[in-house]
């Protein structure tokens, strides 16, 4: 786990121990640059760098290894707070289920003389979309009922694949039940 401080990166392991990697004010500018901008040459000149360490050096700042832990600790706690996981994903569809997430509607109402005005309403999730997430969330957690009929179409298509089998004639036909009648309409 990594816990970014002012100047400083503490690299914390899980048998407990610490690393505490100080960086400069010109390698922190640069980490968020480059998250920013993904280019090291730009980053490195809006952190402060010189054209000639720019021109010789930017690329090596990546191969830093502090500085490549700190940008690829820096994209994870991104990426944590962007990204929906899948326990905020269930929670959400519980809460639609539950009636519990609101939306905003525009309502526009007649205010006499010709005129309307817009609202913004709030309301409860509709029926139908209670009923799309109670069946999300039946996806991801199969009843016992399903199993078994999953159970009993998985036999039913083993014994027809079992009767397909018994057949002496292994050979593939082809019915050509269109052709006949292509052929009268080509006649008339």
């Amino acid at each position: 786990m990594i816990f970014r401080t002012k100047f400083q990166y503490i690299f914390k392991y899980k048998d407990g121990g610490e690393h505490v990697v100080k960086l400069t004010e010109k390698q922190k500018r640069f980490i968020d640059y480059y998250i920013e901008t993904g280019n090291a040459t730009e980053s490195a000149r809006r952190a402060g760098y010189s054209e000639k360490y720019i021109n010789t050096n930017a690329s090596k700042l990546l191969q830093n290894t502090t500085i490549k832990a700190a940008i690829t600790a820096r994209l994870k706690a991104l990426e944590d707070k962007r990204i929906a996981k899948a326990d905020e994903v269930l929670k959400f569809l519980t809460a639609t289920l539950r009636g519990e997430v609101k939306d905003e509607q525009i309502v526009v109402e007649g205010t006499g003389d010709g005129c309307s005005k817009a609202s913004l309403v709030e309301t409860r999730a509709s029926v139908r979309d209670r009923i799309k997430a109670a069946e999300n969330l039946l996806k991801r957690y199969p009843s016992d009922m399903d199993a078994k009929e999953q159970q009993l179409k998985l036999a039913k298509l083993e014994q027809e694949l079992k009767d397909a089998g018994q057949d002496d004639d292994n050979d593939v036909q082809i019915i050509d039940d269109i052709g006949a009648e292509y052929e009268d309409h080509q006649t008339e």
